[in-house]
């Protein structure tokens, strides 16, 4: 299984970039890194130019650029994807520090039949903590070409299974897996948590 790193956005509301901000002494895309390390065989970071972001991993770890530069999430899955040596793959944001890697692992043991797996909380979709097959890249390509970049449009057209909010509460009852840092206050929410329960030192 590939894991792909969105890491192409332009942080505008945080003012600075999100991966590179610091929870309990590690970076938010260390934190990401080292969920999906237990789960992948390499990991793909798709940012907008291309730039590597510093970071470590016992699995292989690859730096790609937006291939159509600009046009959002979509495109960092589409540029993922086409780099992936797996027929599937995992996707995140690099600003998800809390994800569950039992909620990832449970989407990828159920993948198989399916494009895209992807959770639904009260009729909310959480594309950017999903699993999407290399067989949407075509599909991907075309709407990007068409300047749609709505990820729910890809949906539409692709076989999708929909995890429910039961599924999603027996690895993750707070659903801080889509908990993301868009701004200060965000951050300080989650360096809070960090510390208050514990969790760099059991997730080192």
């Amino acid at each position: 299984m590939t894991s792909i790193i969105l890491a192409g956005g332009k942080s505008s509301r945080l003012g600075r970039s999100k991966a590179l901000q610091v929870i309990e002494g590690k970076s938010l895309i260390q934190w990401v890194i080292d969920c999906l390390a237990i789960l992948s065989t390499e990991i793909i970071i798709a940012t907008a130019h291309g730039e590597a972001i510093p970071c470590s991993s016992a699995v292989r770890i690859k730096t790609v650029a937006d291939i159509y530069p600009g046009k959002g999430p979509l495109v960092g899955i589409y540029s993922g994807l086409i780099a992936s040596s797996s027929s599937r793959a995992i996707v995140v944001g690099c600003d998800t520090p809390f994800l569950s890697a039992g909620l990832l692992e449970y989407m990828t043991q159920i993948c198989s039949t399916f494009d895209v797996v992807v959770p639904r909380i009260k009729n909310k979709l959480e594309p950017l903590c999903a699993v999407y097959s290399k067989n949407c890249s075509g599909l991907i390509q075309g709407l990007l070409e068409q300047d749609e970049r709505r990820i729910d449009k890809l949906f539409s057209m692709v076989k999708v299974k929909y995890i429910e909010e039961d599924e999603i509460n027996r690895f993750d009852p707070e659903h801080l897996s889509f908990f993301n840092i868009n701004s200060q206050a965000d951050l300080d929410r989650a360096r809070k948590l960090a510390t208050e329960r514990g969790w760099l030192s059991r997730r080192s």
